[in-house]
């Protein structure tokens, strides 16, 4: 892959559970969501797929390979609507349907009427994805105020509390769970402590879901993904210019990873190809040797 780490784009701060309206539209260069080569063969054919943070970066990679496999989408996604419309146009594209659905995550209501519209619309529901997430850095842990602490966890990870909760009723025996962590949960990040102590989180709840009882008598599989630096709209809307020009570069592969790298772990966690497979997360980060 072509390396191009050269930045155009101005940081701003993330406004409540997700990004600023299309800032993918601006970045430079793109952030890649679909892979020409990647060819579906059926995988996931009638089933349906929930992605959080589906509008762009990895949910928008993830959406689009679901709908290469033969499932139909619904992304739920905050206010970044001109790019939810794109992701709906990709995954119609590949002749499968798509439904948007706008709203915080971090309402637990919000989240129970989400996944009762995908039900009703779809009349059935077999994969969630719990994608969605914000950070913040901060050089300081006195400059994390209360408001920032709430709005983290509640994106990150009362999220995936509120919309299991709501969807785990409706997944047939067979389903998959999928949760996005990070390295961090694993090697830390000293700018990001609220955002890493969610993705640590992220990473014992997937494990304790996964042996909950009732999961494992629907026939449930709890797994995630835990990407190192990928190159997603999260990053420029956060980090300053001196980070991004070094950002992936300390990974042994050299580079940051792009969206479409990480979609085919979403399609192998969603489908059968890991039915022996629970409690485990899947680490696409450039090389690096995490442990735990």
């Amino acid at each position: 892959m072509q390396e191009n780490n050269e930045v155009k784009i101005t940081t701003q701060e993330p406004q409540h559970g997700y990004l600023q309206p299309d800032i993918q539209k601006d970045m430079v260069p793109h952030s890649v969501t679909d892979d020409p080569k990647y060819v579906g063969s059926g995988k996931l054919k009638g089933k349906v797929a929930i992605i959080t943070g589906g509008d762009s970066g990895i949910g928008q990679a993830a959406a689009i390979a679901y709908a290469k496999e033969g499932a139909d989408v619904a992304v739920i996604y905050y206010e970044a609507h001109s790019d939810a419309e794109d992701t709906k146009n990709l995954v119609e594209q590949q002749g499968q349907r798509c439904l948007i659905i706008a709203g915080d995550i971090g309402d637990e209501s919000f989240c129970q009427k989400a996944v009762q519209q995908v039900v009703d619309s779809f009349g059935r529901l077999d994969i969630l994805v719990n994608n969605a997430g914000e950070q913040h850095v901060c050089e300081r842990i006195q400059d994390i105020t209360k408001e920032q602490l709430d709005r983290t966890f509640r994106t990150n990870i009362f999220s995936m509390f509120y919309l299991t909760k709501a969807a785990v009723d409706h997944l047939p025996a067979g389903s998959a769970i999928i949760n996005t962590a990070s390295i961090t949960a694993y090697e830390g990040n000293p700018t990001l402590l609220d955002y890493s102590s969610t993705k640590g989180a992220i990473v014992s709840f997937t494990r304790s879901l996964s042996q909950n009882q009732d999961i494992l008598k629907k026939g449930i599989r709890v797994n995630g993904v835990a990407p190192g630096p990928i190159w997603t709209p999260l990053i420029p809307a956060t980090f300053t210019e001196n980070k991004l020009n070094r950002f992936g570069k300390d990974t042994p592969m050299k580079r940051y990873g792009q969206p479409k790298e990480l979609a085919p772990a979403y399609v192998f966690l969603a489908s059968e190809d890991s039915s022996y497979m629970t409690g485990q997360m899947l680490h696409v980060n450039g090389g690096t040797i995490v442990n735990g």
